[in-house]
């Protein structure tokens, strides 16, 4: 199960073809700038109905080509099969069908594509900024509870018209999104201090198995509003800020200002640690994400690996393969002189990239 198919027009470089997706396991060998991320993004935007390395539709198109379109072919078991497609144009313009069907809200997809993405870009989950951050366990709630997106929407929506609000002086109306504010952000803080939790509780071991140290690590969460307030607390405390608010025309508190700190023997990860154990973390907390998703929902992601295996030492890449969770279906990305024949199973289909094409091989 997982996808079967995937056929590509006018999308990165990739050739204009159809190729078949129907293994547990893919492997693609090429060199640096043949494709094989830009493949791997395709089977993402498919997932997502988005890229994972821009927000720039006209980036992910030929160029000289007005429009880009993704199909894939999605196998869920039981003769239920998904046809998908995502077209793209150059004027920005994004059009999302399942079966046919238009897709009104992104959130059909992550409903019935589960996708988890390992990319070098992971290193700013621990090294970036602290919205990097969020935005990850953003994702890690919505995963599993995709009602959680709603959630975020309606806080945005709040949080945008206070801050036109101050930008445009009209401060008699703040009260009423103060309240708003204060009720919609303690849910999404509520939300975000339970996950954080539960995900220590797979993350935490799952770092000192692949590492092989043994020491104390997990995530802190800092969220901008005091843990004990209640909602008359929070919708005090905004208007209090009120003239500073005014003076910045910003909204300066709330879970847009949330924090999350990976920990280490006391010490913030970040402040400290090495390229390698940036790149081993970030790892690890995908592979989190990837396992606590199927601990929270009961079912099996498809996971895309983008050359991450190559910074990890033999001992770690063991570790880290034995780890992955029960997955629908895994891509893995590498570079020819990597010793990827090791891990060929007699069900692995294999492709060499090269120039945007893709060429069947044997191992």
């Amino acid at each position: 199960m997982g996808f079967v198919s995937a056929a590509f027009s006018s999308f990165r470089n990739l050739e204009d073809e159809k190729i078949s997706l129907d293994a547990e396991e893919i492997f693609l060998i090429g060199e640096n700038g043949q494709g094989k991320t830009n493949l791997i993004e395709s089977i993402y935007a498919l997932s997502f109905g988005s890229s994972f390395r821009t927000r720039r539709t006209a980036l992910l198109i030929k160029n000289g080509c007005p429009e880009a379109l993704l199909r894939g072919s999605y196998d869920h078991g039981g003769g239920h099969i998904s046809e998908i497609a995502v077209n793209l144009s150059r004027k920005g313009k994004k059009k999302i069908t399942v079966n046919g069907k238009a897709v009104r809200d992104r959130k059909e997809l992550l409903e019935n594509f589960p996708c988890v993405i390992f990319s070098h870009e992971d290193m700013e989950i621990i090294n970036g900024p602290p919205e990097r951050r969020r935005r990850f366990f953003n994702q890690t709630l919505s995963l599993y509870n995709p009602l959680f997106i709603d959630l975020l929407r309606r806080y945005g929506h709040t949080l945008r018209g206070r801050n036109i609000l101050l930008r445009e002086h009209k401060h008699e109306l703040l009260a009423a999104y103060d309240i708003s504010l204060a009720a919609v952000g303690l849910h999404i803080q509520s939300r975000r201090e339970s996950v954080t939790q539960e995900f220590n509780r797979t993350f935490s071991p799952l770092f000192r198995e692949i590492s092989g140290i043994d020491a104390e690590i997990h995530i802190d969460y800092r969220p901008s509003w005091p843990r004990n307030f209640t909602r008359d607390d929070i919708i005090g405390l905004l208007k209090e800020s009120h003239e500073r608010d005014i003076r910045l025309e910003a909204t300066c508190s709330g879970p847009h200002r949330d924090r999350f700190e990976i920990i280490w023997q006391g010490k913030s990860f970040a402040s400290f640690a090495s390229t390698g154990q940036v790149r081993l973390g970030s790892l690890v907390l995908k592979m989190a994400q990837a396992c606590f998703f199927q601990s929270k929902s009961g079912r099996k992601p498809v996971i895309l690996l983008d050359d991450v295996l190559l910074e990890l030492d033999a001992s770690r890449r063991q570790r880290f393969l034995k780890a992955l969770p029960e997955y629908e279906q895994a891509i893995f990305s590498f570079l020819p002189d990597e010793q990827f024949l090791r891990y060929v199973q007699d069900s692995t289909l294999m492709y060499t990239v090269k120039n945007g094409a893709l060429l069947a091989r044997q191992a």
